[in-house]
């Protein structure tokens, strides 16, 4: 059983930076694409961005490009989001994902297992 447990979330004032974690267990992710969704109150889940856990390769939303970068540490089984200079659009409870096989994807359904979330609070 694979499983996601996101952490790294908090309240940061708007210009900050937040390093968000996942730790991903259960599996052997050489064949998964990782990625980060968001999800703002009375808004639909969001794709952030997306890694390839084998090679690394990554994909990006236009709103994510230039503040936001994924990445993982093998060793560790760990996926990252470092987000800089952050908005109070940004606020959102912040999820990882997992998809078994398959190209890069932003689309959340085609993604297989989810974590429980971490909030991410900017004030003006």
């Amino acid at each position: 059983q694979v499983q996601l447990v996101e952490s790294g979330g908090g309240l940061v004032q708007a210009g900050g930076s937040l390093r968000l974690s996942c730790a991903a267990s259960g599996r052997t992710f050489s064949s998964y694409t990782m990625g980060w969704f968001r999800q703002a109150p009375g808004k639909e889940r969001e794709f952030i961005s997306t890694i390839k856990w084998t090679g690394g390769s990554t994909y990006y939303a236009n709103s994510a490009k230039g503040r936001f970068t994924i990445s993982r540490d093998t060793a560790k089984n760990t996926v990252y989001l470092q987000m800089n200079s952050l908005k109070p659009e940004d606020t959102a409870v912040y999820y990882c994902a997992a998809r078994r096989f398959g190209a890069v994807t932003s689309t959340p359904d085609e993604y297989d297992y989810w974590g429980q979330g971490t909030q991410v609070i900017v004030s003006s």
